[in-house]
């Protein structure tokens, strides 16, 4: 009988401890394969239990020269006797991986065990391992909802941080509105006259001072600046001067415009206008000449520009001809020196409306409006110096400012009134102006509509 390598007595070293370089499988041919009955017989007499074997040991392979498969040994053709892999060790067959041969793929699947009714059932895999392969990173649709979901996430973020801006922006410009609108001071200014088209804002220059001071013997309170702001539905804006020795009639007696609100009260000023203009006043701003010079000073000064040399005792300027930047204390001046100009008060006039047009711009530059300190005190300041009416609110005030700015740049119309006679006498009034209340008509007609093209108007124009 021939001696097998069971009977040598030799060690024989399992398969699963040598070297994988070492490990060769020798070619066999379906005729030389041992039949199960010895195969098994191995494994009974201390071959490698299945459950040890090599992971490329434990799937059919098909050898690509011959087309041989090895069977895996199947439950019911194991012996009795022989040791079988425990349940818990029992290797999991992975499908073969499909090749273009045919007769690799039909090898492989003829050398797969069938499973039948009987086989024992695999334990259940946790939910974990059915969710995605063993790294944890999601696959199918598991994978496109949780990619929406964190896609979501940063989209949630964003909307939470712009509702945080949002919420503090709004309680910002809701403590400023609290803030300006509770340091306005409002009187009663406003008529019951008809609504008109455009909106429209009367500006008044308040000078008050004590017996004989000044350029001339003003006792009291005179408004020696009444400007009319008009802003139309589509056009340019405009400021129109109204002289402060304009001849005007109330109750049947003739008096300057000027001294209206002394001697009667503010709506009846107000309604002198609106029947001078045509229009209805849906603003009043009250400014004081002393609240004006500081102003100007919070503002670090502004731009002023006059063609001739002044000395002028009366108001206090002193002025070199040309562009200079003023304070406070010159631009108070500046407003209200007459007798120095050649053309006394229609100059005047001239001259306050290129201050208070001066404010505005650099009030509402960008070097202005970035740096708050300087904000807060031109507002500050502003607000002492101005009275408004009942109706006036701080979103009015905004617009009247972008009004005054449009008015007084290079698209804006500016000038003043039209006259018949600049040096109107009349007993117990003196020396006044005779207004044309037709040509003013239609004029502040125009002004409503936007019609009326940019550039200068009023008789001193036309002159």
């Amino acid at each position: 009988m021939t001696e097998g390598p069971e009977d040598t007595g030799a060690q024989n070293t399992p398969p699963s401890f040598i070297p994988s370089g070492n490990r060769r499988r020798s070619p066999r041919s379906s005729a030389q394969q041992p039949p199960a009955s010895a195969h098994h017989g191995a494994h009974a007499a201390g071959g490698q239990p299945p459950s040890f074997a090599p992971k490329a040991r434990q799937r059919s392979s098909a050898s690509p020269a011959s087309g041989r498969t090895d069977p895996a040994p199947s439950a019911a053709g194991a012996p009795s006797g022989a040791p079988s892999a425990p349940q818990s060790f029992q290797p999991v067959l992975r499908p073969a991986r499909r090749s273009s041969g045919s007769s690799r793929n039909a090898s492989a699947g003829a050398a797969r065990p069938a499973v039948s009714a009987q086989s024992p059932a695999r334990p259940a895999m946790p939910p974990s391992a059915a969710s995605g392969p063993a790294t944890g990173s999601p696959s199918g649709a598991g994978a496109a909802a949780l990619h929406r979901r964190r896609g979501i996430r940063p989209l949630r973020v964003v909307a939470i941080v712009l509702a945080a801006l949002l919420l503090a922006l709004a309680l910002g410009l809701f403590g400023a509105w609290n803030w300006v609108d509770g340091r306005l001071t409002k009187q009663p200014w406003l008529t019951g006259a008809a609504d008109t088209p455009a909106s429209t804002w009367l500006i008044l220059g308040s000078d008050e001072r004590a017996d004989g001071q000044g350029d001339d013997e003003i006792t009291g309170s005179r408004t020696d600046t009444i400007l009319v702001l008009t802003k139309p539905r589509s056009g340019n804006s405009s400021l129109i001067s109204i002289p402060r020795d304009s001849l005007v009639t109330v109750d049947d007696m003739s008096m300057k415009i000027n001294a209206v609100a002394e001697l009667y009260d503010n709506q009846t000023l107000v309604a002198t206008v609106e029947s001078i203009t045509g229009q209805k006043i849906d603003h009043v701003a009250q400014i004081k000449f002393d609240g004006l010079k500081n102003v100007v000073d919070a503002l670090g000064g502004i731009e002023l520009c006059y063609d001739s040399d002044v000395s002028d005792p009366y108001s206090g300027l002193e002025w070199q001809a040309g562009c200079h930047v003023a304070d406070g204390t010159t631009a108070l001046a500046f407003s209200r020196m007459r007798y120095a100009d050649a053309l006394g008060d229609f100059g005047r006039g001239e001259r306050q409306r290129q201050v208070i047009g001066a404010i505005m711009r650099k009030g509402l530059s960008a070097g202005t409006l970035t740096d708050i300190g300087t904000v807060t005190n031109v507002a500050e300041t502003t607000l002492d110096a101005v009275t408004v009416d009942e109706d006036t609110n701080p979103y009015t005030l905004i617009r009247m400012a972008l009004a005054f700015r449009d008015a007084t740049g290079d698209d804006g119309i500016s000038g003043s009134v039209y006259w018949t006679n600049p040096d109107y006498y009349v007993d117990g009034v003196g020396s006044s102006v005779l207004l044309d209340d037709e040509r003013n008509l239609t004029l502040f007609t125009a002004l409503a509509d936007g019609t009326q093209p940019a550039g200068t108007v009023g008789t001193l124009a036309e002159g």
